[in-house]
């Protein structure tokens, strides 16, 4: 079993409201955000995860929420110096924050790039008003596309902000063909580097699995897809996971790790961590005290659970991640990071291969058009 590449996540739980459609651990913010002390935490909860490290450098960080560009620069800057104190940074690490939109966070991008984010995820959904308001988005559609300015200008400027993504979703409720084309569109105009291009789904637990909108078929989900997905590869896209589209040498460094079952580090509330253990041939997954009150706690550990993925999971959890690459991947990885024999797959791949979505690249492995329309049927067969 070999030690993959090492990330690192970091959660911040706020919001300044519960979006209907989040399933994510966020918390409705109430007062002041308790920055100087949830940093400490932080850097706490890193620290008892060192011995995970086992000689490695960090290969990118993500900062997701909840809002972490509700967070000051100020403390981002010390988050950032604390976890490069304990832990060596590698010369080209990718590190990612997620942002909000409004005119607030927007304003602070120049002070987040010198704390050392090089990387700003701006999570837009749309650029419809009437569809943000649907969504419960607190921004406006002229606030996203100055923050994609922004963000644009300060990558050309050199400032140190490398890229920068968009978020954005269709298939919303009461959006046709033209809608969503229309939000792709405007998005690939303001030329962002990467594009995070997702079908909203109704999750349990959030408002609208209690009160489900009405969303488009899935004659009319179809088309945005293939319309959607032709266009963005007219514009230089390459289509390189499920929902991610990057322009060339742009793909998100932190998400390749998690899909190719690399291994990451998870700090804050409710965060989760995969590490391989390479003296004791295992993976260990790892979750966080979930609510923020409890996290806060310096009388409360702040590991949650820890345990051991079983040997007959691990095909599952390997392909879980691995086939949301559209990439062909080696043969012989499967057992390297697993550390099991490829008999433990043979069936199953042997299956998706006859069915079509899989591909026999002779030393690789690749998901098929038809497998990607069809991960869900893919994956069960490894179940």
């Amino acid at each position: 079993m070999q030690l993959p590449p090492l990330s690192l996540y970091v959660h911040i739980p706020w919001c300044v409201e519960k979006c209907p459609y989040c399933d994510f651990n966020s918390h409705g913010l109430k007062g002041e955000i308790p920055e100087q002390a949830y940093i400490e935490r932080l850097l706490e909860d890193l620290r008892q995860n060192l011995k995970y490290v086992q000689g490695r450098s960090l290969h990118s960080i993500f900062i997701g929420g909840g809002t972490p560009s509700l967070l000051s620069a100020k403390a981002m800057t010390t988050l950032i110096a604390g976890i490069k104190a304990n832990i060596a940074f590698e010369p080209e690490i990718e590190i990612t924050m997620e942002a909000n939109p409004g005119t607030v966070e927007a304003a602070r991008f120049a002070g987040y790039i010198q704390a050392g984010i090089n990387r700003i995820s701006i999570g837009v959904q749309s650029f419809q008003q009437p569809k943000l308001n649907l969504l419960g988005r607190i921004h406006g559609e002229d606030e996203a596309i100055n923050a994609a300015k922004l963000a644009k200008g300060h990558q050309r400027a050199g400032s140190g902000l490398n890229s920068f993504n968009l978020d954005l979703m269709h298939g919303l409720p009461q959006q046709g063909l033209g809608d969503a084309l229309f939000d792709l569109t405007t998005a690939i105009d303001l030329a962002p580097p990467h594009l995070s291009w997702y079908q909203l789904t109704i999750e349990a637990n959030t408002q609208f699995a209690s009160r489900p909108p009405t969303l488009p078929d899935e004659d009319v989900l179809w088309d945005i897809y293939q319309q959607g997905h032709q266009q963005l590869l007219a514009a230089g896209y390459q289509h390189y996971e499920v929902s991610g589209y990057a322009q060339p040498g742009f793909q998100c460094k932190h998400n390749l790790n998690y899909w190719r079952f690399g291994d990451y580090l998870g700090i804050g509330c409710g965060a989760h961590g995969k590490i391989t253990v390479a003296n004791e041939q295992k993976v260990i997954r790892t979750t966080k005290i979930k609510h923020p009150r409890g996290y806060l706690d310096v009388n409360k550990e702040l590991l949650d659970r820890q345990w051991q993925v079983a040997e007959d999971e691990l095909p599952f959890e390997y392909m879980m991640n691995r086939l949301r690459l559209i990439e062909a991947f080696p043969k012989a990885e499967y057992s390297e990071l697993t550390g099991q024999s490829d008999e433990t797959i043979a069936e199953a791949i042997d299956q998706a291969i006859s069915k079509g979505l899989l591909l026999d690249l002779g030393e690789k492995w690749q998901v098929s058009p038809l497998g990607q329309r069809y991960l869900n049927e893919l994956l069960d067969l490894f179940v």
